[in-house]
């Protein structure tokens, strides 16, 4: 039987594609820093899911993992991570730009670092997939440290990617990044442009994890960031990028 670990499984994307997965039949682990969230998925196949309260910004991250892949009795064939914050911040609120770093870049390296090296010590074939963003493309003045962590998680799955092939290693490392979801993360009074249905974009990083593929989630989105990349430094920094709110 497939086995998949699902980190940020309480809500949102995690949420689905962890819904999708059960559906499919594999064993499934959920993880979350809100654990009486993860009821309604092990309550869809008790037999097949575990959950286990993991908070990736905590010390004892790597042992909650652990604990998680003893409880399943078999190391993942694929890691997901979903765990992750965003803020629209453009007062710079410290504490906001903090936890995002915290929960983004540090978080993140813990546990991605940790599954990697557990493939590695224990001779594993896996793949680890991390849910990033289109808004790691460039640096966006509304959401600074949210692009930025995006962009740190991009360039640090490209490098275990080299890392893997130069070690010989069968691991697979995949960067999928959606665009606006319709998620609880988001504002519910703000306008955000081209934004996605949860379960459509589910469906479409599913698809994408089995092609064990990187890629955009959405071609709109795709063509837009293409041409951020193409936009001169000089220029990109006189753009307005603005969300809409609709408070009064």
């Amino acid at each position: 039987m497939p086995t998949v670990i699902i980190t940020g499984a309480s809500s949102g994307l995690g949420k689905q594609i962890a819904t999708t997965y059960i559906a499919r039949g594999y064993r499934v682990g959920v993880a979350a820093r809100r654990v009486d969230r993860l009821a309604e998925l092990t309550a869809l196949a008790p037999e097949r899911v575990t959950a286990c309260r993991l908070d990736v910004t905590a010390d004892d991250a790597v042992d909650s993992l652990d604990r998680l892949i003893s409880k399943m009795g078999t190391a993942p064939d694929i890691f997901i991570n979903c765990a992750g914050i965003g803020f629209a911040n453009p007062d710079l609120d410290t504490k906001l730009d903090l936890d995002t770093v915290m929960t983004n870049c540090v978080g993140f390296t813990r546990v991605i670092d940790h599954i990697f090296n557990y493939y590695a010590t224990h001779k594993l074939s896996g793949q680890i997939v991390d849910i990033s963003s289109v808004a790691g493309t460039r640096g966006i003045g509304i959401a600074a440290s949210y692009s930025a962590s995006k962009r740190f998680q991009t360039e640090y799955l490209t490098a275990l990617s080299q890392l893997a092939h130069q070690r010989r290693l069968p691991i697979t490392v995949n960067d999928i990044r959606p665009g606006f979801v319709s998620t609880p993360l988001l504002d519910a009074d703000t306008r955000y442009p081209m934004i996605m249905n949860t379960n459509r974009v589910a469906a479409l990083i599913v698809k994408a994890i089995d092609r064990k593929s990187n890629r955009i989630i959405d071609r709109r989105w795709a063509v837009i960031t293409w041409v951020w990349r193409h936009i001169p430094r000089w220029l990109w920094r006189r753009i307005s990028l603005r969300l809409y709110t609709d408070k009064h």
